[in-house]
């Protein structure tokens, strides 16, 4: 594990940028950013025009380590180079931001109201590659739909057991058990979820440390003792669905917990726009999800 990186990670003021939208998700990000699916045809273009949309985002000036402590990659991302270099060395070696990888193979059908994640059997040697990437840590999304104690133990279980495997490899976890902001038991969710959580970090080993990335709770400051506990590097939140102004909002009023948004940092962003307006905009952005990490 790099000590530079991690000491970042840890102690820095900023958040991790979530660069990571897989292929379900690739259309919507390429529509949101003013790329209309008639604009391209078969996977190979929609990979190629949202590689170019994740390279002009970090290749941008407002996109560094003074603000951003890390990036979330999609697996063709770090596969990928930027300015003639590889993802994660260009991010690390040109903007001092740290490289995450994203990891799971998707969501399973619900059961007990909670998705765990599908089945990842090529997982070692992606992690293997990982490591042999320069990717500090990695991230792995499950979803907690509803307040069901059977469904929610199922996802932590699960995400934990994944976790420690990842840890063994030298890498950092990011453990993320989304909870659906649109639950009708979001709360008492929540409240289960923390249970869990606690339960588990108290289990690891000295040396196993992890990180979480989780809903922005319905109490302000529900996940303190998260934050504050020795096994835990840091506690990101997910924008979740939320629109930015809504996100930072919440996120302002959890102290310690910082961003980790997707949708939410490029909302705005459009492939028509010249190079001046697309900084300028994802400047501010960048500046507004800093300023809400700070609290």
């Amino acid at each position: 594990m790099n000590t530079e990186q991690l000491n970042k990670v840890q102690n820095d003021d900023g958040f991790i940028a979530a660069l990571d939208q897989s292929g379900g998700s690739t259309p919507k990000a390429l529509r949101l950013y003013g790329v209309e699916e008639g604009e391209y045809s078969g996977d190979e273009q929609m990979f190629d025009l949202v590689h170019a949309m994740r390279s002009r985002i970090v290749k941008s000036p407002s996109f560094n380590g003074d603000r951003i402590l890390g990036a979330i990659l999609f697996e063709m991302t770090m596969d990928r180079e930027v300015n003639g270099k590889p993802t994660a060395q260009f991010l690390w070696d040109e903007k001092r931001v740290v490289p995450f990888l994203k990891v799971d193979k998707g969501l399973a059908d619900e059961v007990n109201g909670a998705q765990i994640m599908k089945p990842m059997p090529q997982l070692d040697e992606l992690l293997d590659r990982a490591v042999a990437a320069g990717i500090f840590g990695t991230k792995m999304r499950s979803v907690i739909k509803l307040a069901n104690a059977d469904g929610v133990k199922a996802v932590v279980e699960q995400q934990f057991e994944v976790g420690k495997h990842i840890v063994a490899k030298g890498l950092v976890p990011i453990i993320e058990p989304e909870v659906d902001i649109n639950s009708p038991e979001k709360a008492q969710a929540e409240v289960l979820l923390k249970a869990g959580l606690l339960e588990h970090l108290n289990a690891l080993g000295a040396d196993q440390k992890v990180m979480l990335k989780l809903t922005l709770p319905e109490t302000d400051n529900f996940y303190r003792e998260c934050i504050e506990h020795p096994n835990c590097v840091r506690v990101v939140a997910l924008s979740g669905g939320y629109s930015r102004e809504e996100a930072n909002a919440r996120l302002g009023r959890n102290n310690g917990m910082i961003a980790s948004f997707s949708r939410a940092l490029s909302e705005g962003l459009s492939a028509k726009q010249s190079e001046a307006e697309f900084d300028k905009t994802l400047d501010s952005s960048i500046q507004s999800i800093f300023d809400a990490s700070k609290t």
